[in-house]
């Protein structure tokens, strides 16, 4: 015989519905301020390399619905800014970042 309770047993088929989108937000949050970090630093250094990573991890959150949406979009400006700032001391300076003996 079963004992009724006042307490509600939580339906496992809503539970485990939603888990992936509370962990998917969670991703997303992660990447929006993983792109911020590596978009900021690759205004000076490795634009190269840190430019498009930056553009990538943001657009990747908020394809993924991003709770941090701003945080995204900086992220993706910086990016795109990184590789701007490369584009332009590539063409003002012939192909030379660095000139060292002269």
């Amino acid at each position: 015989m079963r004992r009724t309770t006042d307490r509600q047993e939580p339906n496992r088929q809503g539970t485990d519905r939603q888990e992936p989108n509370r962990q998917g937000t969670v991703e997303a949050d992660g990447l929006a301020i993983a792109s911020f970090l590596l978009g900021l630093p690759g205004l000076l250094l490795f634009n190269i390399v840190l430019g498009p990573i930056a553009i990538t991890l943001a657009t990747l959150a908020l394809v993924r619905g991003t709770s941090r949406r701003g945080r995204a979009l900086l992220g993706l400006a910086l990016g795109i800014a990184s590789l701007a700032i490369l584009a332009v001391t590539l063409v003002t300076s012939h192909g030379v970042l660095i000139d060292i003996g002269s």
